[in-house]
């Protein structure tokens, strides 16, 4: 969809990478093999970004570090375009609804470190959810936006955030109570 605004690849992973979790940062190496492109290409996308200031750098060692700039002023609308672009924002819009007692919704996997899937990770947190309405609620987010959700769920007490981060999901919380 974006890509028809859009017409460099690299550009829209670029976006995906940096603007659906803020915390994502890369070097231009680690994006060379993330991406399977050519340095050239996404250096000049990264170059252009951070003249925009979309970007933000700091260095480690010989690396330059590039991570958004939450503080740009377009920064969250680029973000909500990102999330409906992605389905994300549709599958919480869906999922809210009459689901029980849900506290936290995390995406975690490919979509969290900014890659483009069709599958949607999620950890829901909460108590006494209504199973069988979230998978009503999930099936029709899935046709909306041609994606399969996967999710897992924990209750308030079983829930820990240094599990999940240990486990290398790069949790992003997309909604809390």
């Amino acid at each position: 969809m974006i890509e028809t605004l859009i017409s460099s690849k690299t550009r829209v992973k670029l976006l995906l990478k940096f603007f659906l979790n803020a915390s994502n940062t890369a070097y231009l190496r680690n994006l060379e093999e993330e991406f399977g492109e050519s340095t050239n290409a996404i250096r000049l996308e990264l170059n252009k970004f951070e003249k925009a200031g979309f970007l933000a750098t700091s260095n480690n060692g010989n690396k330059k570090i590039f991570t958004v700039n939450t503080k740009h002023p377009l920064f969250p609308d680029i973000n909500r375009i990102i999330m409906k672009m992605t389905g994300v924002e549709y599958v919480v819009d869906y999922m809210l609804q009459r689901i029980g007692d849900l506290e936290k919704v995390y995406l975690v996997g490919n979509m969290s470190k900014g890659k483009a899937t069709k599958i949607i990770d999620l950890v829901l947190v909460g108590d006494n959810l209504n199973k069988t309405f979230l998978i009503e609620q999930i099936e029709k987010a899935e046709k909306k936006i041609d994606k399969k959700i996967r999710y897992v769920h924990f209750s308030s007490k079983e829930f820990n955030l240094l599990t999940i981060q240990e486990q290398g999901m790069h949790p992003l919380l997309i909604w809390s109570k």
